[in-house]
Order: C-alpha cells, then structure tokens, then sequence
C-alpha cells in the first residue's frame, strides 16, 4: 500500500504561500532568509525525492513545477521530471509537468483507490487545497514540514480549517544550516 507524504515550506506561523516571491503575492519570497541554509534543505529534499515513488499534485501546483522545472537539469530536476505523476483536477486532460495521469472523479475515492494499487512513497508538494482535502479523510501519512525563522503575520496558511482535530506525533526533529527545521509527524490513529 503506498503512502501519502506532504512536503511543504512554512514559517512559523503556517504560511505556505509563496515562500520563492515568484508568485508575487504578499508576503512572497520569505525562504530567502534562510538563504545560508539553502545547501542543507536542497541536500535534504534531494534525498527524499530519491526515495519517493511518484508525486501527488493540484493542477495549479503541477502547472507552476511545470514552468520551473521542466527545463533544470541539475540531478535533482531530472529525478522530479521523471518520476511518475498523479494530478488532481477535474479541468484538464494531462498533466503539464512530463507524462503523468489526471484523476478527475471524486477525489477522496481517487486517492484512496491510488494508495491501495501502488507501493511507495507518494509525495505532495505544495497542493494547499489537496492536501486540506486529504487530512481531513485521514489519507496522508505523514507531514514532512520545513519550517523557516519567520512570523509573517499574513499570507496564506497551508493548514484550514478541519471538523475536527489531528493528533499528530513528532517522530524526526533536524536544524538543516543554522535556522531551519525539518519536522516529521505522523498522525496518531485510533487502535
């Protein structure tokens, strides 16, 4: 059975939006104060793309790793542009990042039926609203969290509103450089 992972950015206070500024929304481009820590990250989210079987995207996020990553050639890109890819969406026909399949029916069903065919380590990156739809079925198995030195106090957070809570329990905590966090927590389900 294949398991989801999140991988996301976040300041301190939950904000995953925009952490390049290429977006150009406000508070874009909030990563680059970890910038002596940069080498330390990419070496670790590096890592896990190697041991990831396949990604799980919105199709906004698929589009926006399609126009940056599509033309990097560094071991790293060709590792992401490669590797088999779902996308979440009920408005296009292929996915716009490399050879991929859409799923367009209900999406918790989708996922669910995606978990049980395949082996591995499904990663999603960035897909705000996916994975906000995916915590609150109990699809995701664990939450790989960078988290950089930085209260935004606006922005967009990446975790909304749920019916209820998700115990979580920290099973890796690492300073990557100086400054940022990786964090990794699993839900805690019922015995």
């Amino acid at each position: 059975m294949g398991k989801i992972i999140v991988s996301e950015n976040l300041s301190l206070d939950g904000v995953g939006q925009d952490p390049t500024g290429e977006e150009g929304v406000i508070p874009g481009g909030w990563s680059s104060l970890a910038e002596k820590d940069r080498e330390e990250w990419a070496k670790a989210l590096l890592d896990e793309a190697m041991h990831a079987d396949a990604l799980l995207l919105g199709r906004r996020s698929d589009e926006w790793f399609a126009r940056r990553w599509l033309s990097r050639t560094d071991a790293w890109a060709d590792r992401l542009n490669r590797m088999p890819k779902y996308v979440v969406s009920s408005t296009i026909g292929r996915p716009q990042w490399g050879s991929g399949t859409v799923l367009g029916g209900d999406v918790v069903n989708e996922v669910t039926k995606l978990k049980q065919e395949l082996d591995g380590d499904l990663v999603v990156y960035a897909s705000g609203q996916l994975v906000r739809t995916l915590l609150e079925h109990d699809l995701v198995d664990e939450l790989r969290l960078m988290v950089y030195p930085v209260v935004l106090g606006a922005g967009e957070h990446f975790f909304g509103e749920t019916e209820g809570a998700k115990p979580m329990r920290l099973v890796h905590a690492q300073t990557l450089g100086d400054n940022v966090t990786h964090l990794i927590y699993r839900p805690v389900r019922d015995a």
